[in-house]
């Protein structure tokens, strides 16, 4: 469906500058626009390759002067977000039940939700009005969905999981697995059970093969707004605060708790009962070993505070250099022991002094 370039700016709050009227049927990268065509160019090498090229309107964040029609407003980026969705729908089923399904007794489906085929709903579960089950689903007993809930292909979520509005899982993830807790009883690894749930709150997106495990007691819970990438591991009893961003391979374990607006960067681990303060970074790759206050940046291995580390990392760079001078103060000095245990005369300065001085004229 084609919008005006004023349809848009009303859309994404922003002002015209040139034709408003200009009709464009997709939204397209810088390099592949076509006449129609609306691109975006959120710095001067993008702006600089949007006038070149054939997209018949760009949206900037800047005044500039241009040929073609802009579309003026406070973030290219944030406009962006909000113009994709126009020009690229999401598909929405229509509301009911496949007949592969199979859903519990007591279950209530809201009748505006979708249930794909071959799901599988247990007893006593609710699902919101405006649900996606897309296909091979497993939702457990007792479990809560709330509206809007969207889950992909082959999410399973384990008896008593409760979702808020609007929560999105991606494909293959589990919510609501046993937690890793065990108790050494002579030779054997004893099992504790985990009769705990996990509760999300509204807005969370869960990327592909997430696990997120269940409480040995009480719930592991998600804050609302937060979103985790693919392939993260979060244990039993974990707290994560609200709008949190914790990115792909990170790994959180048992009973630590995340403030509001922690951002956990790609592969790092936190190690368990440990407290994370609210606006706190981690750098990738990183080994959280100890509570982290408020407003702070971390990163290493173990974690510390990022000036400290990075003056460590720095020295560490300048070790060649201090290897290499160590090295020859140890030649200089054995050349010292050497003529002092000879008796012969002259200092070692000087020694030194007639191995470099230029030969007479």
């Amino acid at each position: 469906m084609p919008f005006t370039a004023a349809e848009i700016a009303q859309h994404v709050g922003g002002q015209v500058i040139g034709d408003g009227s200009v009709l464009l049927h997709r939204f397209a990268p810088v390099d592949r626009a076509e006449p129609g065509d609306l691109t975006f160019a959120e710095n001067e090498e993008f702006l600089a390759r949007a006038e070149q090229g054939r997209a018949s309107a760009i949206l900037v964040d800047r005044p500039v002067r241009s040929g073609k029609t802009l579309i003026h407003v406070p973030s290219a980026r944030i406009a962006f977000a909000k113009v994709l969705p126009l020009f690229f729908p999401e598909s929405q089923p229509p509301p009911g039940i496949h007949p592969t399904a199979i859903v519990g007794e007591g279950a209530h489906i809201d009748p505006t939700a979708y249930i794909g085929p071959w799901c599988v709903i247990g007893a006593r579960t609710v699902i919101g009005p405006r649900a996606v089950l897309w296909a091979q689903i497993y939702v457990g007993e007792d479990c809560k969905l709330g509206e809007d809930v969207w889950l992909f292909p082959h999410v399973t979520l384990y008896p008593r999981t409760q979702l808020g509005a609007r929560v999105r899982i991606h494909a293959g993830s589990v919510i609501g697995s046993d937690g890793f807790g065990y108790v050494q009883d002579g030779a054997i690894h004893l099992k504790v059970p985990q009769v705990g749930n996990v509760i999300i709150g509204d807005d969370v997106e869960i990327g592909a093969n997430v696990t997120i495990d269940r409480g040995a007691l009480g719930p592991t819970v998600i804050g609302s707004g937060t979103k985790i990438d693919n392939l993260v591991q979060i244990a039993h009893n974990v707290t994560v605060g609200e709008r949190c961003l914790i990115v792909a391979q990170a790994g959180i374990a048992g009973s630590t708790k995340l403030g509001n607006f922690v951002v956990l960067a790609g592969q790092v681990g936190v190690a368990g009962h440990l407290k994370i303060g609210h606006r706190v970074s981690v750098a990738a790759k990183s080994g959280v070993m100890h509570d982290i206050p408020d407003g702070q940046k971390w990163l290493g291995i173990p974690a510390q505070p990022d000036r400290q580390a990075k003056r460590q990392i720095i020295a560490v760079q300048q070790l060649p250099e201090l290897l290499r001078r160590v090295s020859e103060l140890e030649r200089q000095v054995a050349c010292l022991k050497t003529l002092l245990a000879s008796g012969q005369p002259g200092s070692a300065s000087d020694h030194e002094a007639s191995n470099t001085a230029p030969p007479a004229s």
